[in-house]
């Protein structure tokens, strides 16, 4: 099973050129709004048409430009789960499941397939409520068995957590992750939510400005970001320019020198640390700091502070400490081992 897509469409100023293969799996897109997520998710499913390229789908080509192949969306099978769920409001629960699979003659084997994927997704006494009468999540699992009652090629979800506030999302997540083991076939999911990429997703694509900036297994790309806009996604904020001077890497905001422990990369444009890897009077990197805000959690201590030298007019940095009492730490200087400062590229 596998999905290769190379395509490019233009829209307005708004270019989408994107290139990438699946892995098996859950593929994760990473991206900000307006980076091309959801568009790239039209064009697998034939919503959209790209300008130029080629999609494949198990062998099976979707569409080619050269070819001017086109393939009809109803004849793409994929399975595409929308931000709303796009239910039917007036159909019950049977009803929009059953919609999916209209084109079925055999009445016998429709009825099978419908109940034996209302007990897979846990629907079970819900047949006859509509989608008003249903939770978010209730609805998320009808949305899902419409999708999934055809044994489509592929899943495509587009960003099925959005509409919800935190407490339903992380209950859904959940859920969803269980569901997923149900279907063996590849899934691609957008985001541009960190927590849901890291817990469903295998592997992930970061997409910045309608191209892809970054790829790999999820467990890399959060603990190493190779740029600046995968580690602006991933959650890291201490993050400041930086050059290769000599042997040292230069970060003029935060009048800070280093010898790297990390192959320099090409193009290197910044630095980046965790917010956890700062140690109270380290000298390896370490500055005398201005503490400027304290925050409480309920197990751990956000420091918001700043270099004693630091540049004017630069962002402040963030140092994350676990409570080990209820007194907030006192902390007058703070140092870094250079293998935890990490070198972005563009």
């Amino acid at each position: 099973m596998s999905l290769s897509v190379h395509i490019e469409k233009k829209l307005g100023a708004f270019t989408l050129s994107v290139r990438f293969e699946t892995r098996g799996g859950v593929l994760g897109i990473l991206g900000a709004s307006g980076s091309g997520k959801s568009k790239t998710l039209q064009c697998i499913a034939g919503i959209e048409r790209p300008d130029a390229g080629r999609i494949v789908l198990n062998g099976r080509v979707l569409f080619d430009s050269r070819s001017r192949t086109d393939m009809r969306v109803q004849d793409r099978h994929v399975g595409y789960l929308f931000q709303n769920y796009a239910l039917f409001p007036h159909m019950t629960v049977e009803e929009n499941i059953y919609s999916g699979i209209r084109y079925l003659k055999d009445k016998r084997e429709r009825q099978r397939r419908v109940d034996d994927m209302i007990g897979r997704m846990h629907l079970t006494g819900l047949s006859d409520r509509k989608p008003g009468q249903l939770s978010g999540g209730q609805q998320q699992r009808t949305a899902l068995a419409r999708c999934l009652i055809n044994e489509p090629d592929i899943l495509l979800l587009d960003e099925p957590f959005s509409a919800l506030d935190t407490w339903l999302r992380e209950q859904l997540l959940a859920e969803l992750k269980q569901l997923l083991t149900y279907y063996d076939k590849d899934v691609l999911i957008v985001t541009h939510n960190r927590d849901e990429a890291y817990q469903l997703c295998r592997h992930i694509i970061v997409l910045e400005d309608g191209r892809v900036d970054s790829s790999g297994k999820v467990q890399d790309i959060f603990s190493a970001p190779p740029t600046r806009a995968a580690a602006i996604l991933t959650g890291f904020r201490n993050i400041a320019p930086a050059r290769l001077l000599e042997n040292e890497v230069v970060v003029p905001d935060w009048n800070l020198r280093f010898h790297p422990e990390r192959p320099v990369p090409p193009g290197l444009c910044a630095v980046a640390i965790g917010e956890r890897s700062f140690v109270p009077g380290r000298e390896e990197n370490g500055q005398t700091v201005t503490v400027e805000t304290i925050l409480e959690r309920p197990f751990s201590w956000l420091v918001q502070f700043r270099y004693r030298n630091q540049k004017e007019n630069t962002p402040s940095l963030w140092w994350q400490v676990d409570k080990t009492s209820h007194e907030p730490p006192q902390v007058l200087s703070l140092g870094v081992s250079s293998r935890d400062i990490l070198l972005l590229h563009t």
